[in-house]
């Protein structure tokens, strides 16, 4: 993992250094910041000199635990990610956990109904998910929950932020509540988009499990369908499943940002975005750092769940 945390960082801070802008460039444009403190700021972080010792002294400074300065928010990286990272995990398990409680079910029920009008309809549906644009879906539910009224048990939909005006007089089941009426709209718009390719990879790979010769065997020995089906054959139909779940914790910074910009969730898409379009050096290598390891960490937890799941797999 480190050999490759370090090969992503050299090739995300290489091609950063050779795209046009300049972390400075908005204090070199205020009259009131003069040429000597700016030139001041390079020589502390080594803007004047050569790549690659520039790339040296970022690597020795995140070694001992610095993520550097943001010039575009004016605060050390590790406090302007901290206000956004919390909103982004909150966000992307929300839509994790749902899409995964919904998926998996819809995909089996549809497996023992195949061709029958549950499959056909489910499947309708889930090719209308994967052909939508995450983008396109959050523009039509903001369009949606301007123009609704107001829900039952849940009230007028927030649109964009995290809290509503006056969330600190709230009591905590006020203040749970308000935080998950604005997740809903962001959160539903992540869920669709995920659901329909997890229920086709669901629904498929329960249905090759279970034209397997042992299941078979299982139902010559009289065993219930219910038993059969999740004591046997739904271990191994896991198992792509496992395989996708790595990838979702890359999903947890990256996934979400598109949808973050367009309904205006305070989360890490959005802080991305500006620290990539003013070139916010260490802002945006700190981002690439965080998704790279948690890419990393989730192809490590899926390796350790397919040992536990399959007793064919063995950990060396």
């Amino acid at each position: 993992m480190f050999p490759m945390l370090l090969g992503v960082s050299l090739i995300a801070f290489l091609l950063l250094s050779l795209s046009p802008g300049d972390p400075l460039a908005a204090q070199r444009g205020n009259p009131q910041v003069p040429d000597e403190l700016i030139r001041r700021i390079e020589a502390q972080y080594g803007f004047d000199r050569p790549v690659p010792e520039q790339y040296v002294r970022w690597l020795s400074r995140v070694v001992r635990g610095d993520l550097g300065y943001s010039f575009k928010f004016k605060r050390p990286v590790a406090d302007v990610i901290g206000e956004r990272l919390g909103a982004t995990l909150l966000l992307a398990l929300f839509s994790t956990l749902l899409t995964w409680l919904l998926a998996v079910p819809l995909g089996v029920w549809a497996a023992l109904r195949r061709g029958q009008w549950p499959d056909k309809s489910i499947s309708v549906l889930s090719f209308v998910g994967m052909s939508l644009p995450s983008f396109f879906l959050a523009l039509l539910f903001l369009y949606a929950a301007t123009v609704a009224g107001p829900l039952p048990l849940i009230g007028r939909i927030p649109i964009g932020g995290l809290v509503s005006p006056g969330f600190d007089r709230l009591d905590l089941v006020g203040r749970v509540l308000d935080i998950a009426r604005h997740l809903l709209l962001p959160g539903v718009v992540l869920t669709i988009g995920g659901l329909a390719g997890l229920q086709r990879i669901s629904r498929g790979s329960t249905l090759e499990t279970l034209s397997q010769p042992y299941i078979l065997a299982a139902r010559a020995r009289g065993l219930s369908e219910s038993r059969i089906l999740w004591r046997h054959a739904f271990r191994n139909a896991a198992n792509p499943l496992i395989t996708l779940l790595g990838f979702e914790f890359s999903a947890l910074l990256s996934g979400a940002a598109f949808t973050e910009i367009i309904t205006s969730w305070p989360g890490m898409g959005l802080l991305a975005l500006e620290a990539v379009r003013s070139k916010d050096q260490f802002l945006v290598m700190a981002t690439v750092l965080m998704g790279s390891l948690l890419l990393m960490v989730g192809n490590l937890l899926s390796d350790l769940l397919h040992a536990w799941n399959d007793p064919r797999v063995k950990v060396s």
